[in-house]
């Protein structure tokens, strides 16, 4: 843990001055806008619900970590496929109601931690399994990545896919932006490379005649966006095989979630594992989760570019968290950033998509490197090799006409029951435990 105290700029509870609290939140808003964005451009909700879920899910995270765990949430790549899943069976409010079953399993475990505390969930969530599931998320997101850099019309079926040259150099020159963003530039421009290659690819497509700003010019200053308001908007409907495409999902991000709660003790020097508690913060992540449903956001989750502002800042105040939050919510009341969002061609997100999906895919790689995972050994091959093949493959159990157990989901199940079945789990600690002991010692 963090034990050079004396070199914090601003301490957890220290407020800043006037002059500085604005530019320190901007970029906390900044280093997540990017990424928060780009998952509702990608599953057909709103980009401004977007950010006004994740702004109003921070402060309740805050809230209920008693104002102790300086986390921003936004929205989470791990319910892409799910929340398209769940569209094309129950529309945009059959997605929400998924979401909401997932807050919920959050409010459940972090119940389960507070009463039978938080070892239990390690074991069964080790590196073996997770690493090969987050590698999923991104490998299977691939293919929207490199639709969107080739087709001008991505998204439609595959024998009317019009390929572009045009879409495809735009994508690459984001791309390689976005990759010079990300290596050679340094401070504040170094921490936000998603939101530069949007921004620069923006510029070039817009020379390339791919931007479209009538409905910039059109859009008022103050406008409220696209709610998904339940019996407003749409009538609930309760159905097994949307909660079975986004519940498992939240095994994984529970697990992003444990990780990211431990990184964050090492960074702030406090350990957050036991004060305020592992339950605590998890029912942070589920309650802004259920509230993104309630509003039509996607579902929420940490972020570790955050974590990354706070590391290298040295500020770890609560109060720039939550003045971030509240310039999210209000950015997603301003029509005309609205629409300049909605103006983004494809193309462009397609050349950022391809290095951030990468980078999920690498981050799962990462884990299990990080882990020591030995492949000698059958027990972790077999474990990783079939989820792997289940989940990018996209296999699915139809027990019903109206009851499915798809792809990602499917392959975080199998791999939980196979860890716990297979022998040679006991042979030696996990790795993830011997983590936890570390970080928390």
């Amino acid at each position: 843990m963090n034990t050079e105290n004396e070199k914090i700029i601003l301490d957890v509870h220290d407020k800043p001055s006037l002059g500085k609290w604005l530019p320190l939140s901007l970029q906390h808003l900044f280093a997540m806008f990017g990424a928060t964005i780009l998952v509702p451009y990608l599953v057909g909700l709103s980009p401004a619900v977007a950010l006004i879920s994740s702004g109003l899910g921070t402060i309740a995270f805050l809230l209920i970590t008693k104002g102790q765990v300086p986390a921003y949430l936004g929205s989470s790549f791990a319910f892409i496929t799910p929340i398209i899943a769940a569209k094309a069976l129950g529309g945009p409010g059959g997605a929400m109601i998924g979401s909401l079953l997932a807050g919920i399993v959050y409010g459940i475990v972090a119940l389960l931690i507070k009463n039978a505390g938080y070892k239990w969930v390690m074991k069964l969530l080790p590196p073996v399994v997770v690493g090969p599931v987050i590698i999923v998320i991104g490998l299977g997101l691939a293919n929207v990545a490199v639709g969107m850099a080739m087709y001008e019309n991505s998204g439609a079926p595959a024998d009317q896919l019009i390929y572009s040259s045009t879409h495809l150099f735009v994508a690459l020159v984001t791309l390689a932006i976005t990759i010079v963003s990300a290596i050679f530039f340094r401070g504040f421009f170094g921490l936000i490379p998603v939101l530069v290659g949007i921004v620069g690819g923006y510029l070039f497509a817009t020379t390339m005649g791919l931007v479209d700003l009538t409905g910039v010019r059109e859009a008022a200053w103050i406008e409220a966006p696209d709610f998904l308001i339940p019996f407003v908007s749409y009538t609930p409907i309760f159905t097994w095989d949307i909660a079975l495409l986004m519940v498992p999902v939240a095994i994984v991000t529970l697990s992003e979630h444990i990780g990211h709660q431990m990184v964050l003790s090492d960074v702030v020097g406090r350990n957050y594992i036991k004060n305020p508690g592992l339950h605590r913060s998890i029912l942070g992540d589920g309650v802004a989760t259920m509230i993104a449903a309630l509003i039509g956001g996607p579902p929420n989750t940490t972020y570790g570019e955050n974590i990354g502002v706070l590391a290298i800042t040295r500020v770890y105040s609560v109060f720039v968290i939550a003045g971030a939050a509240v310039i999210a919510i209000l950015f997603g009341f301003i029509g005309k950033i609205t629409a300049l969002i909605s103006s983004v061609p494809t193309a462009v997100m397609g050349g950022v998509s391809i290095l951030l999906f990468g980078i999920i895919a690498s981050s799962g790689l990462r884990m299990l490197v990080d882990g020591k995972i030995d492949f000698g050994e059958k027990r972790n091959l077999i474990i990783s090799s079939v989820i792997l093949v289940i989940g990018i493959g996209g296999a699915f159990i139809k027990v019903s006409e109206n009851f499915e157990l798809h792809g990602m989901a499917l392959a975080a199940i199998l791999g939980i029951v196979l860890n716990l079945i297979l022998p040679g789990r006991d042979k030696k600690p996990e790795t993830i435990n011997e983590r936890d002991k570390n970080s928390v010692a």
